[in-house]
């Protein structure tokens, strides 16, 4: 997944896309930059990703246009009835994201309830979010019924991130009470946020990060994350056949 931020603009999101030699890819958005910068948008949907995310909007043309092209899209969504809204706009894929996720989010609702509460309300595939960094916390999801486990903070710790290596040292150093809520840094930059869409973050620190952040202690590449977390899901998952 590309995943382009509150400063995120068509050239930035160009250039990332040259790197991916013929790889599958998603695009990520947040809705409220593709407003200010129409050009973003433009570009996710020429690149024709296999999936592409837009959060934190109430305006659904971009659902449209997606699928005029032939893309499938997903949203993160906080409640039940953000979900619904989703699902009748014509989201594809619905992201159950839960409080304890990191970076930007309304911190409503825990994740495990809120994804039963989801999965109970829609007929569209719904994925899980927000602080599952480990083995346990993937299986935990899918035994609950998710369609698959939407994971982050884990991998901003990976080699291949683009996080500086004091924050990604931070992240490997950070217990799971390490984080906190804040709109500081977005008042601070300038950015178009929402007060009710806080951001999780390390403690004093500008670096997101979500709960499950406590049980991320080596570093890693990507692709031993991907292998670690479905491996050790699977094997626990396994337990109870």
């Amino acid at each position: 997944m590309v995943g382009m931020g509150s400063s995120a603009t068509a050239e930035q999101l160009a250039a990332e896309l040259t790197q991916l030699d013929g790889q599958r890819f998603g695009i990520g958005l947040v809705h409220w930059v593709i407003q200010d910068r129409p050009d973003l948008l433009e570009v996710a949907l020429a690149a024709r990703p296999a999936l592409l995310s837009v959060s934190f909007g109430e305006d659904w043309d971009w659902v449209r246009r997606a699928h005029d092209v032939g893309l499938t899209v997903t949203t993160q969504v906080a409640t039940v009835d953000a979900a619904r809204c989703a699902v009748d706009a014509g989201v594809d894929v619905v992201v159950a994201r839960g409080a304890e996720g990191g970076g930007h989010g309304e911190p409503t609702v825990g994740t495990l309830p809120l994804l039963a509460e989801v999965l109970d309300a829609v007929d569209v595939p719904v994925l899980a979010a927000g602080g599952i960094s480990s083995a346990r916390a993937v299986a935990a999801v899918l035994a609950a019924g998710a369609g698959a486990a939407w994971v982050g903070t884990a991998f901003a710790a990976c080699a291949e991130a683009l996080t500086p290596a004091a924050a990604r040292a931070a992240l490997l150093a950070a217990d799971s009470d390490a984080t906190e809520l804040t709109t500081e840094y977005d008042v601070a930059a300038g950015y178009r946020w929402s007060a009710t869409i806080p951001e999780r973050v390390l403690r004093g620190s500008p670096v997101n990060a979500g709960q499950g952040v406590g049980v991320m202690r080596h570093p890693a590449t990507a692709a031993e994350i991907v292998t670690s977390l479905s491996e050790g899901a699977a094997e626990l998952l396994a337990r109870w056949r």
